[in-house]
């Protein structure tokens, strides 16, 4: 199976959207298998010709004996999960930066991105795409796509609090800026961003600390350049979401790559 993974082309998408994979048979017939992690992002996919069974660890994706498109919303990614595709599909994946879907869907909470996606012409447009051989055109139809449904909202205390989420500003100091109470910050986190803020905040802790690791090897120094309390915290806290030790993570994970896989 072919994996290719693209940053949006257009200034405009690249604000809001992380990127896209793509996923192509090939003739080669082999497996694939790897844990994915928690991140913040809301992920859009659809699967062409796919059957998907839920497992206790993760998912496992069979070609389907009988033609069809699944579409799958992803709003909550917060524990390490096996994904396996025991048969080649064709798929096509986007990750959207936190609150970019909103610019695209109008919806009040992640529920109602769900909806809208189900009742939108995403489907018929994912299906042009993947009958579309060359990877540049995909792209091309893709990017045409999101921007004819781009509609501009401003959000500002969601986009503030996501803002403030990632800083070393605590919930009650957060609070007070916004002149807001603690509670209504969890609710604006839960409700815009998909999860509590505590649980936001810490993926963000998790994914930000991945991005210097190729030039850092210091546990301590990646703790403190990532607002982690200490060492210790950031152990803890890193276990908890990859199920392995930041040592062990970095020498089997290539965070150079876009998508931050773990491959078994």
């Amino acid at each position: 199976m072919k994996v290719s993974f693209c940053k949006p082309v257009d200034p405009v998408l690249q604000k809001y959207l992380e990127g896209y994979y793509f996923m192509a048979k090939d003739e080669s017939h082999k497996t694939l298998r790897y844990l994915t992690f928690p991140d913040n992002y809301f992920i859009v996919s659809a699967c062409r010709n796919a059957s998907v069974i839920q497992k206790r660890a993760g998912l496992e994706i069979h070609e389907s004996a009988s033609d069809n498109l699944m579409i799958d919303f992803v709003s909550q990614c917060s524990v390490p999960t096996e994904i396996f595709y025991r048969n080649m599909i064709d798929e096509v994946t986007v990750y959207f930066k936190p609150l970019g879907m909103y610019q695209f869907f109008e919806a009040d909470s992640t529920a109602g991105l769900r909806d809208k996606i189900q009742n939108s012409d995403f489907r018929d447009r994912m299906v042009q795409i993947l009958n579309e051989q060359d990877r540049n055109k995909q792209i091309q139809l893709l990017e045409e796509y999101w921007l004819s449904k781009f509609r501009p909202r401003s959000m500002m205390l969601a986009f503030a609090i996501a803002a403030d989420l990632d800083s070393a500003l605590n919930i009650g100091e957060i609070a007070a800026k916004n002149k807001i109470t603690r509670q209504y910050v969890n609710k604006i986190s839960r409700k815009y961003l998909g999860k509590p803020a505590s649980e936001y905040r810490k993926i963000q802790r998790f994914r930000k600390s991945l991005i210097p690791s190729k030039n850092v090897r210091n546990l301590t120094e990646l703790s403190y350049d990532n607002l982690f309390y200490d060492q210790s915290h950031f152990i803890k806290d890193f276990k908890e979401l990859t199920r392995i030790s930041p040592r062990k993570f970095f020498e089997n994970v290539n965070t150079e790559q876009n998508n931050i896989w773990l491959f078994i």
